[in-house]
């Protein structure tokens, strides 16, 4: 009898771990590289944040919560969403997980039985399809092309959905591609759904204060108001406060899907950590200024890595509306050989050889869903980011 459960067969392990740990491996061992697979800011955690974090442990606010979260912050969860999204929530339609993942894994856990169908578009996340995979569903991956700004179309939609469809999972701006839906795109998304009674929406906003150029956010259960009691609306404090490593996310929804949560969240890991609580009260409630000031700065890396890759040979770079990722093209580079004379067959053997030659950690497309193509993240600081581009550039130029 096997000692480990058939589970592990239905998953993979996250590739963006993978290649942030093999660069951290190489860099112990002396390489000097570049690791660009991680999606995190470089900003530090605002002060503010920090020392409502500080004063909590003072004040002996280190017991147990809530397991769906204490009612100072799930209030000013509900707060976020009535002045930035237009939706009116009561505290008892929110949980407060251990990150977004946390809040993502639950629900689909609390909802999927066997055969249940996900509609995930590609690009993806990598973790979406693995974690419908361990709670019994079926991924339904629909690949979303650079023709079409990687979104998913209505008619793709429409396509995909069957009887067993439960969810689908829309994540704008995107992790990997950058690419982020307007308030009229969503719409045409929406006005299929509500053909689909049986299909719910579980949108990943993880990324909404991370946009360009003018563009203006909207949520799903904002654009289409009939779809709100199908509708899970997750976010968190990770990106745009650079709360990372606080493990702090959350979710609003129908009372009965977020109690259900929480009877998950009850059995595996209880409430979060209550001093990150506490930092995510002072993040949502305090001052929302600096989040424009980082902006400005991501916007400046991403004109420059846009720029910088679409100068190497190969190499064809769409410029993202948000997030801090760009999903760059490397199907010019297939078929060439490497300077080791290894000949590139696919974009894993691209970003295998890219980190072999030039101590630059990327990830291969593939593992979104979607290649020839690669992700960087360009939540580093600008001289890294700069280097790394030429050093991208000379790969591809000693490519024959």
């Amino acid at each position: 009898m096997p000692f480990l459960s058939t589970a592990l067969d239905r998953v993979k392990p996250s590739a963006t771990i993978a290649v942030s740990d093999k660069a951290r491996q190489l860099k112990a061992a002396g390489r000097n590289v570049i690791g660009l697979g991680a999606g995190e800011p470089d900003f530090d955690t605002p002060a503010n944040i920090k020392l409502a974090a500080i004063r909590a442990v003072e004040a002996g606010k280190t017991k147990y919560t809530a397991v769906d979260g204490i009612p100072e912050l799930k209030q000013a969860i509900v707060d976020k969403f009535k002045r930035e999204n237009g939706l009116t929530y009561q505290p008892n339609q929110v949980i407060v997980g251990t990150g977004g993942k946390q809040v993502l894994y639950n629900a689909l856990m609390a909802t999927l039985n066997p055969g249940d169908e996900v509609i995930i578009p590609a690009p993806y996340w990598v973790s979406y399809p693995e974690m419908v995979a361990l709670a019994g569903g079926e991924p339904v991956p629909v690949v979303c092309s650079a023709e079409f700004g990687f979104k998913l179309q209505p008619a793709a939609l429409e396509a995909a959905i069957t009887p067993k469809t439960k969810w689908v999972i829309l994540n704008s701006p995107s992790n990997p591609t950058g690419a982020a839906y307007t308030e009229a795109e969503l719409k045409a998304l929406t006005d299929v759904l509500l053909k689909h009674p049986h299909v719910w929406v579980m949108t990943d906003d993880m990324y909404e204060h991370l946009v360009y150029d003018g563009f203006v956010f909207t949520t799903p259960a904002q654009v289409e108001p009939k779809l709100f009691d199908r509708t899970l609306t997750v976010n968190g404090v990770s990106k745009a406060y650079c709360m990372t490593g606080w493990r702090i996310g959350y979710a609003a929804g129908p009372v009965q899907l977020i109690k259900a949560m929480t009877t998950i969240q009850s059995q595996s890991t209880s409430n979060p950590c209550s001093i990150a609580q506490w930092a995510a009260v002072e993040a949502l409630n305090g001052p929302q200024d600096f989040i424009a000031n980082h902006n400005k700065v991501f916007k400046e890396r991403r004109d420059l890595v846009v720029a910088m890759l679409n100068q190497a040979n190969g190499i064809n770079c769409p410029c993202p509306e948000g997030a801090f990722y760009v999903y760059p093209s490397c199907a010019g580079t297939i078929g060439k050989t490497a300077p080791s004379g290894k000949k590139i067959e696919n974009d894993e053997d691209f970003v295998t050889e890219l980190l072999e030659a030039e101590g630059v950690a990327v990830v291969h497309g593939s593992a979104f869903g979607l290649g020839p193509a690669f992700r960087i993240s360009y939540a580093t600081k600008t001289s890294d980011l700069e280097e790394a581009c030429k050093r991208i550039q000379r790969f591809c130029a000693n490519l024959r």
